[in-house]
């Protein structure tokens, strides 16, 4: 009980780092996924498919870190409009 306030700012900071994280993460996924769609006519290599593959990876990931840690962030916009 002596440190419980030191943990519970230890684990915001950690909350907050996970969705920074996460964000940076999807604004990645979603850039390579444009690029990928962009040169998809000129018949896209496979090092930009997998590039974007990777991204996805990733994302999945870290929102699987958050769900387990029970972290909530803001309502992203790009979610509303699909």
């Amino acid at each position: 009980m002596l440190f419980s306030r030191n943990n519970h700012r230890v684990e915001k900071e950690r909350n907050q780092h996970l969705l920074d994280t996460i964000y940076d993460t999807k604004a990645s996924w979603d850039h390579a996924k444009e690029t990928e769609r962009a040169v998809y006519e000129a018949n896209v290599s496979t090092e930009l498919r997998d590039r974007c593959k990777m991204q996805e990876q990733k994302y999945l990931y870290l929102y699987k870190i958050a769900r387990k840690y029970n972290v909530h962030g803001q309502l992203n916009k790009g979610v509303i409009s699909q």
